[in-house]
This record gives C-alpha cells, structure tokens and sequence, in this order.
C-alpha cells in the first residue's frame, strides 16, 4: 500500500511572486511528462497521493520544504502546464483555492462530457472527500483548498487543504481511488501529522457503532430526540425543547 494520508505545515501568508510561479509551472509540468512517460498515469496519481512525495515534489519546484504554500503554488503550477495538455496527455486538474474549489463540480462534468465518463459520480467523489476531512475528521482543520486530479481512465486522486487559525498550521490531505473501497471506512490509506491526541474519526474501522447510532438519529423524530437531549420528559427543560421545536416546525 502506498504511503498517504495527511501532512501538517505551518500556515504561510502572501502570493508566489509571478517569476517563480512561471517557473515552476515549467519545472512541475516537465517532472509530470518524465513520471507519465517512464511510469504512467497510474504512477503519477501514486505519487501524488503520497504526502513525502508530494512534499519534496513542490520543494525541488521553487517552494520552501515545510511552507503550506506548497500545496498551493503545486497544483496551481499543474493545473496552468497540464491541462492546456491534457488531451495528450489525458491528466486532468480540477478546482483550487478558494472560489476555485467551488468550480470543482462544473469542471468534472465538462471533463466527463468529452472522455465519456460518469460525471455524477465524480462529482460526488469530490464532495465526498471533502466532506469526511472537514465534517467526519474533527481534528480542527477547515477546508479550504480542494483539487481533483482525474485521468482520462476515470483513476482520480484529491489533494486538499485544511487551516487551523490557532495553532497556524495548516493539514494537507492525500486521497488515491486505488485505495478507496468505502467513503466511511478508513478511506485514507494512512495518516502522517503532527500528534496531537485523541480526535473524533468517524472513518475509523472502531467508529461503526457511532455511525449507526448518528443514523439511527437523523432517522427519528427531532422532537424525540431534542426531548431526550434536553430531559427526562415532563422537566422544563423537556418542555422548552418541545416548544422550541414545534415553533422551528411551523416555520
């Protein structure tokens, strides 16, 4: 199994000036056509799932080895030199920082509507990725930058970015469709960050029961169970519940 998982920076603030961005637009595209040439695309999604590699890829590019800005300045050099190329070379970047993050979607499904693929279904894998780090991983990182590398033989792998404002790092989070068998059953392939204690992973293969107890809730009535997380039925704090969800209901 290859290495993948999460990667923790410190969080770095300003812009790339423009003469590195430019070279490292031309530096990341001429590794990616070397790895594609030698190995293939199912190689260069590996790679890039794997948070080391990926580390020293941006750092042989222009950036510093431990910025956050790697994640960045990396997929926006790749999204500017391949995908003018990528009907040769049938590699795909989609999404960004940002506002670009939320062209994801749009971008999937025109990509799906000329290489025949299912673009439903990719759309929903890019919501999906991002919605288990930022909603089923509470370790206190949000989401902030989301890119979807996609082949033209429909193998995927997300890099995306998570900010912690106070501890000022950043978590950087390495998805590969080769390791993927279930959304909510240890999607990641491994872990690599900073320790810092217990978290709540309801991805986790010892987190089952918890699921299927949130299930259970978001299958039964909100009154009910509003109720029973204010108070044993008939105490005050039982009937302000009630109330407070029969005036939500009317709304």
């Amino acid at each position: 199994m290859k290495r993948s998982g999460i990667a923790d920076l410190p969080l770095h603030g300003g812009r790339v000036p423009q003469w590195l961005a430019a070279r490292m637009t031309t530096m990341g595209t001429a590794i990616v056509e070397s790895v594609l040439h030698h190995y293939g695309r199912a190689e260069l999604l590996s790679r890039l799932s794997d948070p080391f590699w990926f580390q020293a890829f941006g750092s042989v590019m222009g950036m510093d080895w431990h910025s956050s800005g790697i994640t960045t300045s990396v997929m926006g050099a790749l999204k500017r030199g391949l995908n003018p190329r990528a009907h040769e070379l049938g590699i795909y970047i989609c999404g960004g920082r940002g506002r670009q993050s939320r062209h994801t979607p749009d971008e999937l499904r025109q990509i799906a509507e000329r290489t025949n693929l299912d673009g439903d279904a990719l759309v929903r894998t890019s919501r999906l990725t991002a919605r288990v780090d930022n909603n089923a991983v509470g370790d206190g990182f949000q989401i902030y930058l989301h890119s979807f590398v996609l082949t033209q033989d429909g193998d995927w792998a997300v890099v995306q970015q998570g900010m912690n404002e106070t501890s000022r790092l950043a978590r950087r989070y390495h998805w590969h469709s080769a390791s993927v068998r279930d959304f909510t059953f240890e999607p990641h392939s491994a872990i690599v960050g900073q320790h810092v204690g217990t978290i709540q992973n309801l991805v986790d293969r010892r987190a089952r029961p918890a699921q299927d107890a949130l299930l259970a809730i978001a299958r039964d009535d909100p009154g009910r169970t509003l109720g029973e997380h204010a108070g044993p039925p008939g105490s005050e704090s039982s009937r302000r519940a009630d109330r407070r969800w029969q005036r939500e209901a009317r709304r």
